[in-house]
């Protein structure tokens, strides 16, 4: 089929081919095996917290509203891309329909944004709960985590929106083998014969704009919260309000670190395997939802006690 072709034609391409670590493809199944578990326990452990979270009244409060839709997105993000990779280890089915592709560009660039300003969102909510505790219940409250949902729905959907639709309009006149794992934006849009420099400015734009204040935000937040947290003169108090937002901060510093190794590999790229940031791109999308809800399992005591009374119920 000349859509198959990899050699320009003037025909126009109606699906593509994913090529997963062109230059290592014994990883392929090798990997297959770590990231199917981590994929159960990412759906797993984000089902079980979720579940916990919606049947124990206890923890129907602004905090775990926002962990639950930290929840949803790592499911959403976890099911848009796992499944895929895995077909293509174990099933070789490496096609996947123009549509397909840019829905699931979409999708990652999208919620991978949402991910980051619910972190900023629930970094602010600790910063509220550290440095101004007596206002926390006038601030934080389920109005503000209605509204909170909606800007965080809304720049994330905006923004990212033009990635996908500047990549679907440009023309694909033969190449059809994409060397990724997924539908990254400049893995699909250097196959086109057009100038892709509009793309590659956008979505540097857009990302560090999203992406960049989310973090400057974070590392504010958390400033305030360091600084308020050493004035605390009371017996255990610094312990206390440490342990209250430390399970935030591993989350949030494991997810950005990540993300700039991504980075830094995509701009060393002459001197690293190009499978590396490929490597790195499936697993950002599957390691932080698996540590997600354990993390917050294991420090958080409220969460940890409503797991256990669900799997009472659950044996008994």
């Amino acid at each position: 089929m000349a859509a198959y072709q990899n050699d320009t034609s003037s025909t126009g391409v109606s699906d593509f081919l994913l090529n997963c670590f062109v230059r290592s493809p014994h990883w392929r199944l090798w990997l297959s095996l770590p990231l199917s578990f981590l994929f159960l326990l990412a759906m797993g452990a984000n089902a079980v917290l979720l579940i916990t979270i919606r049947i124990e009244a206890s923890l129907h409060e602004p905090v775990y509203y926002l962990l639950s839709l930290l929840s949803l997105l790592d499911i959403v993000l976890c099911l848009t891309v796992i499944p895929k990779v895995l077909a293509i280890s174990w099933f070789d089915s490496k096609s996947i329909s123009f549509s397909a592709c840019f829905l699931q560009m979409f999708i990652m660039n999208s919620f991978l944004a949402m991910e980051s300003c619910t972190f900023m969102v629930m970094a602010f909510d600790r910063y509220v709960a550290i440095c101004h505790p007596l206002q926390y219940p006038s601030i934080i409250n389920d109005q503000f985590v209605i509204k909170a949902a909606i800007f965080i729905l809304a720049r994330n959907i905006l923004f990212p929106m033009p990635i996908p639709i500047l990549s679907a309009r440009l023309h694909y006149c033969g190449k059809n083998v994409i060397e990724n794992c997924i539908c990254a934006n400049m893995s699909v849009s250097r196959l086109s014969c057009d100038d892709v420099t509009v793309n590659r400015l956008y979505q540097f734009a857009a990302g560090w704009t999203l992406l960049g204040s989310d973090l400057v935000l974070i590392f504010l937040s958390y400033t305030f919260i360091l600084r308020a947290v050493l004035r605390l003169k009371a017996e255990g108090a610094v312990a206390k309000a440490l342990s209250t937002c430390g399970s935030h901060f591993i989350l949030i510093l494991f997810f950005s670190t990540i993300l700039l190794v991504f980075v830094l590999t995509h701009v060393a790229k002459k001197k690293v395997s190009p499978d590396v940031p490929v490597l790195l791109n499936v697993l950002h999308h599957v390691i932080p939802a698996a540590l997600n809800p354990i993390v917050y399992g294991v420090r958080t005591q409220e969460i940890k006690q409503g797991i256990q009374r669900l799997l009472k119920k659950g044996w008994s």
